[in-house]
């Protein structure tokens, strides 16, 4: 009987760190923290919360707005909180990187090899893969997430007369890789709008995909045994 996952910060931090692919990432992220300080009021400033997306883009559903725009320690207070936050974001997905890199732990199997199923090698791995974007809870929480805001933006557009910046939900969910749908998509909707919603569409899916794999392989890695359904 499959056991509930326990979360384990040490794995966390160990993924996040041990890796080639990871540290690099990090090393990415601590660049991109430098855009801000060097051009302030140029798209590159939004470099951090971009690399460290989607988890980046939580805040901006939560009130602080008003904290942020207040005076003396309230704005002390919140360049900790969303510093702190930034570092955060930057290690789960620097252990996301870890967990998807690493070969799965090798556990020695004692019962005799005649006994052993006979299983199809080419196809185990890639089920394997696709199987941690649902067999585990956080993985099925943010699928659930990302096709409610992609729900949220088919209605606008296809049944709503005014869709307004509906689209904006369904990027900061699958993010960052969303942003390479709208610039795929982008062209399109001038020359053909369904073929531009459909590509929109089919990238914000991909997407949000490969964080659902991400973020269930860093579920099991941090949490032990995945929880099947």
């Amino acid at each position: 009987m499959p056991t509930s996952p326990r979360f384990s910060p040490r794995r966390l931090l160990a993924l996040a760190t041990d890796g080639l692919a990871a540290r690099a990432y990090l090393g990415v992220v601590g660049l991109g923290v430098l855009a801000p300080v060097v051009a302030p009021d140029s798209p590159y400033a939004m470099a951090p919360t971009l690399l460290t997306a989607p988890l980046s883009f939580l805040p901006i559903l939560l009130p602080f707005g008003a904290v942020a725009a207040g005076s003396g320690p309230a704005q002390v207070a919140a360049a900790v909180v969303g510093g702190g936050w930034l570092l955060l974001c930057a290690l789960v997905n620097a252990a996301a990187v870890g967990a998807l890199l690493r070969r799965p732990d090798r556990r020695p199997n004692r019962r005799p090899a005649e006994q052993l199923p006979v299983q199809a090698p080419s196809a185990r791995p890639r089920r394997a893969l696709l199987a941690a974007a649902v067999d585990n809870w956080p993985a099925r929480v943010y699928v659930a997430v990302v096709a409610a805001a992609l729900g949220t933006f088919l209605y606008a557009v296809l049944l709503s007369p005014d869709p307004g910046f509906a689209g904006i939900w369904p990027i900061l969910a699958a993010a960052p890789l969303s942003f390479l749908a709208v610039a795929v998509s982008s062209p399109a909707e001038y020359a053909l709008p369904w073929l531009g919603t459909l590509l929109f569409t089919a990238g914000i899916t991909l997407a949000g995909l490969v964080n659902a794999v991400l973020i269930g392989r860093l579920t099991r890695r941090i949490g032990g045994p995945a929880t099947r359904g």
